[in-house]
């Protein structure tokens, strides 16, 4: 069978199946998500193409960013499929203190998970998935990709924007693949007033990966010190963030 077959079969179940059915299917999501995230410490999550070859330029950039982050003590969470989400997981791998986390989407075509993966997590909706990836992260780096990735991406930025996660840095990497957009965005939407310039400052749009693990660990430093003096150092949060620092990864 086909996959154009395949989805629509897939369509068909889903829409004839009982509401019920299909609701506790989305909390299964949301409670496997929870479960095995929630006492994750300090996490960064990459986003990019499935479609991206090991010889591409992203793919290289993606591992290496992971690794660097890796290095410093960071978990690394991506969409667990091929492409630029495995790239990053393979730079993580490399280091036994940090999680390599692949939270999948049963797609009939596309995304299988790759090998680099030391947690791995398994969605049947495409927006339990979504909560997870942005949930428990502290910065989302967006490198080259397609329609889901600049879901993604924008996703970010709505979350961002209306102040439903806090303390998230946004970082896109690939200068020349994602300048056109940000001029759109910069002479479209900011120009006509759709937007505000704060809103067009939460991107940061950069090439350099150093930069990027330097802004993420301040950032860090800067969300504990909030954490702190707002007299919540005593709460899980604070000391899931803290275990980086805890354990000799940070200064």
């Amino acid at each position: 069978m086909n996959n154009s077959s395949e989805l629509t079969k897939k369509y068909v179940k889903d829409i004839k199946s009982a509401d019920v059915w299909s609701v506790f299917k989305i909390l299964a999501d949301f409670v496997k998500g929870f479960d095995e995230l929630g006492e994750l410490g300090p996490s960064v999550t990459v986003f990019g193409s499935a479609r991206t070859d090991k010889d591409n330029l992203y793919y290289k950039e993606a591992e290496k960013l992971a690794s660097m982050l890796a290095k410093r003590g960071f978990n690394i969470i991506t969409g667990g499929g091929p492409g630029i989400m495995e790239a990053a997981n393979k730079g993580a791998s490399l280091y036994k203190n940090v999680e390599s986390i692949g939270l999948n989407i049963d797609l009939p075509f596309e995304q299988s998970t790759n090998p680099y993966t030391t947690k791995e997590l398994s969605f049947d909706y495409f927006f339990s998935r979504k909560v997870m990836l942005v949930k428990y992260s502290m910065a989302y780096v967006i490198l080259p990709g397609g329609f889901g990735t600049l879901d993604e991406l924008f996703e970010a930025l709505t979350l961002v924007q209306t102040k439903k996660v806090t303390g998230v840095k946004i970082f896109v990497i690939g200068v020349k693949f994602y300048e056109s957009l940000l001029e759109f965005i910069e002479k479209k939407l900011l120009y006509h007033g759709m937007i505000d310039l704060d809103d067009l400052h939460m991107i940061r749009l950069t090439d350099d990966l150093e930069c990027v693990v330097d802004e993420i660990e301040e950032s860090l430093s800067h969300q504990l010190s909030v954490l702190k003096d707002a007299g919540l150092d005593d709460t899980s949060y604070f000391k899931s963030l803290s275990s980086l620092k805890n354990d000799g990864n940070y200064e």
